[in-house]
């Protein structure tokens, strides 16, 4: 546990020698996981949640029928 502690302080130590990096590095992690974040919400509206029909049955289940005329 204590060397964790070090290499802690150690990391911050050089992240706070180098504020451009730092700043570029904190900049796209918050865009990477803003973009996952906002990519998985449309998937998530669009394909994961089951239309609010009643007594859909199975998924991709479908009757077809065809009538005389």
């Amino acid at each position: 546990m204590k060397t964790l502690w070090s290499d802690l302080r150690f990391a911050l130590r050089l992240l706070a020698k180098n504020p451009v990096f730092t700043a570029v590095a904190v900049i796209t992690l918050a865009l990477g996981i803003g973009a996952n974040t906002a990519i998985f919400s449309a998937m998530n509206a669009v394909l994961l949640r089951s239309l609010p029909v009643k007594n859909a049955g199975p998924p991709g289940l479908a009757a077809l029928s065809k009538s005389a005329s």
